[in-house]
């Protein structure tokens, strides 16, 4: 399993994976599961992926190879983040066609993405992509998507998130979403890598993997923990429902 978080907001892009691949309690491995391709100065694209890890390093791997070719499924030679998301979802509905049949008998062969970025031009905009090659856009109605173990994550953002929040800020929410995912579900796991991308800067340079020891990691987290533990004592008591 694993837990892959987008966030998009006028301010930018907040995008974070885990890297902890599990096929069996004595098959845990650590895998990259977040691609960044950037042109500087006219696009950052990201992809993140869960599901089958065969299936979604086949689908990033022919991507890359697509790279300045020039071919329909270059997304260097896209013109906007919606002709990425299509690119995707049509390479992962090929992957899935062509070797899901072998794949099934083994187990599931499914595979999914968020894909978010900027190209010179547009707002940044954020996608997942459904197994079937479909995907959806987030707003700011509904600035966040995920995919992988989501529902541990979820609630902080519900309660928190709200579109006009600076970038910082939104990291934050992102990490301690990982933090209550990565406490509650095993199949997820240390480094996260994590990138925040200032709207039209073109940059993604702020990007960074956070190991067990990361010292901002552990403060933020054990912060969390202290002034939430702190909180509930500041509230008050349930009243005698007895009458």
């Amino acid at each position: 399993m694993t837990y892959c978080l987008g966030i998009v907001l006028p301010a930018g892009l907040v995008l974070a994976s885990d890297s902890r691949s599990n096929a069996g309690i004595d098959q845990v491995t650590r895998v990259r599961k977040f691609e960044l391709f950037t042109q500087p100065g006219s696009r950052v694209i990201s992809i993140l992926s869960a599901g089958n890890l065969a299936t979604t390093q086949s689908v990033t791997s022919q991507i890359r190879e697509m790279l300045n070719t020039g071919y329909a499924q270059d997304i260097f030679a896209a013109r906007s983040m919606f002709e990425v998301a299509r690119i995707v979802g049509d390479k992962l509905r090929e992957v899935i066609q062509r070797d899901g049949p072998s794949v099934q008998p083994y187990g599931d062969p499914s595979g999914s993405f968020l894909v978010g970025g900027q190209i010179m031009g547009e707002t940044p905009r954020l996608f997942q992509i459904y197994s079937a090659g479909n995907f959806i856009e987030a707003s700011l109605r509904s600035c966040f998507l995920q995919i992988g173990e989501t529902k541990y994550g979820k609630p902080i953002l519900d309660r928190a998130l709200t579109p006009d929040m600076p970038l910082d800020q939104a990291a934050k929410l992102a990490l301690l979403s990982f933090d209550a995912t990565l406490r509650s579900n095993l199949s997820c796991g240390m480094p996260i890598d994590i990138l925040r991308y200032e709207t039209d800067s073109f940059n993604a340079s702020n990007l960074a993997m956070l190991k067990e020891d990361d010292a901002y990691w552990n403060t933020l987290r054990n912060g969390y923990g202290d002034g939430l533990s702190g909180l509930v004592k500041m509230l008050p008591p349930p009243p005698d429902w007895g009458g």
